[in-house]
């Protein structure tokens, strides 16, 4: 079996969690993996830098002016905080929408001070507290730049998903007509493709000179450094995709994903890493990254140190006592293929 942690009580494995993993580089080869590192999958969330592009190339950042930590929001998962909130709804009033224009649903924030002020206030929770408000104000501004219906913005066939699904298609090297659409938490398309042809994309967007079109390759770049310029924007407080961007200091960038799926990109080596825990159990997810980038060699001059507490974290009690730990266990298999 493919198990890539196991969770102890005491000194015995209680739980097994089986995972997949692909490490490519920009120009498609396959360089590690474990598991099956052509299982399809949704990759959620993790899909937010590829889903951000649009924003840029349509000239639609430079009408509204969105800075960098405005794109960095549209590539977020974050957690509800006040500075996401109020970038959130600046973005769609830049772009002249009110907030009840957001497609994205709600629910109760990540932080926590954040809802018990609107239970202090006796206000219900609205849609820019969703993890996914900024994607979604970028891809209104989108659509209200190039002139189409607004209240749509989110469905399949509007142009919008549309752009998206050219660039995913695109950066992922994978044929557009075999990317099987399901629908995401918030409502917009999510796309299904070989799990190491994420780990492809994000190797493009780790070396976007590799990306034929000069357009596409700018608005990539531009998306990235935004991200590693802003982590905090992508996550939040005690987050790990904005604690190992800080880590890196710019190096890596990464973006989790729903259903435990991680994709990220070395931009010093030109290599994209996904990783997808095979029953969506979040608490495999992290340690399980932070043991690729070990095995690859990324990290050690300190920055894997800096995420030491999702290295083979502890369990704990209700009364805070440690009664176990998860722990990574596999070997990423060297291999030797282009992907398609």
């Amino acid at each position: 079996m493919n198990v890539v942690a196991n969770v102890y009580r005491g000194e015995q494995i209680e739980s097994s969690h089986l995972g997949h993993i692909a490490v490519v580089d920009q120009h498609g080869n396959l360089l590690y993996a474990y598991g099956d590192p052509d299982r399809l999958t949704y990759a959620r969330s993790s899909m937010k830098p590829l889903q951000a592009i649009p924003i840029v190339e349509t000239g639609t950042a430079d009408r509204y002016q969105l800075e960098p930590a405005d794109l960095s929001l549209c590539c977020a998962s974050h957690s509800g905080e006040p500075r996401h909130r109020t970038r959130a709804m600046s973005m769609l009033e830049r772009a002249g929408q009110p907030e009840a224009t957001l497609q994205c649903g709600t629910h109760v924030p990540r932080h926590e001070e954040s809802y018990k002020e609107l239970i202090r206030v006796g206000k219900p929770l609205t849609p820019v507290y969703s993890n996914c408000s900024g994607k979604h104000a970028g891809m209104i501004a989108t659509a209200t730049h190039m002139g189409e219906d607004v209240a749509s913005y989110h469905l399949p066939e509007h142009p919008v998903q549309q752009r998206i699904l050219d660039v995913v298609a695109d950066i992922t090297g994978y044929p557009r007509e075999k990317i099987t659409l399901g629908t995401d938490g918030c409502g917009v398309p999510v796309h299904r493709l070989p799990l190491a042809n994420y780990a492809w994309a994000f190797a493009k967007l780790a070396k976007p000179e590799v990306i034929d079109n000069p357009v596409r390759q700018l608005a990539a770049k531009r998306i990235v450094d935004a991200m590693v310029a802003h982590p905090e924007m992508v996550g939040g407080e005690s987050r790990y995709c904005t604690d190992l961007m800080n880590a890196f200091g710019g190096r890596i960038f990464g973006k989790a994903g729903a259903e435990s799926v991680y994709c990220l990109g070395d931009r010093e080596r030109g290599i994209g890493i996904a990783v997808k825990i095979e029953d969506g159990g979040a608490r495999a997810i992290y340690p399980v990254v932070n043991e690729v980038l070990r095995q690859l060699g990324i990290g050690m001059d300190g920055a894997l140190e800096a995420l030491h507490t999702y290295t083979n974290p502890t369990i704990t009690n209700m009364s805070g006592n440690v009664v176990g730990r998860v722990e990574t266990t596999f070997q990423l298999q060297q291999e030797n293929r282009t992907i398609c």
